[in-house]
């Protein structure tokens, strides 16, 4: 593995939006400790989404209850630009139910997270969307759209 703990020679950049300082603050240590990542963070959906552009990041890590901007919207705002759609998205949330898992991957995240997650997993869901391609997202999307939701 290189020194950007992807397999790779370069050090992605990483955008986590939550609004929790403390978790941030813990992601951020955690992800720099693990992965060697450059993270930049953000203390809501709006803020997140302005740092998006601003930063252009590899991937970005986000919370779904957020004030304002939530996790879902922010990432339907993210997939719906077509510059932007093929970005790695990660959500880590506190929602545990099938149905908040759903939606977020019906929204369009690579991978769907709960917390407390393990510095190690995560890292881990990182480095996976970051290696998946554009297609396999579109792939994703276009199963997800033709199977119905599950029962809640």
């Amino acid at each position: 593995m290189g020194t950007d703990g992807t397999g790779g020679d370069r050090t992605y950049k990483v955008l986590i939006v939550d609004d929790n300082p403390n978790l941030l603050s813990i992601i951020t240590d955690s992800l720099l400790e693990l992965g060697d990542f450059q993270v930049v963070t953000a203390a809501d959906g709006a803020e997140g989404l302005a740092a998006f552009y601003a930063e252009h990041p590899d991937c970005m890590v986000i919370d779904v209850k957020m004030p304002g901007l939530d996790g879902y919207q922010l990432v339907r705002a993210i997939r719906g630009d077509p510059e932007t759609a093929g970005t790695p998205l990660v959500i880590l949330t506190a929602l545990v139910q099938d149905s908040n898992r759903f939606a977020g991957m019906a929204a369009g995240v690579d991978c769907y997270l709960t917390k407390p997650v393990k510095p190690q997993d995560l890292v881990a869901a990182i480095q996976q969307a970051i290696a998946r391609s554009e297609a396999e997202r579109r792939q994703q999307l276009r199963v997800l759209v033709e199977e119905p939701p599950p029962e809640a």
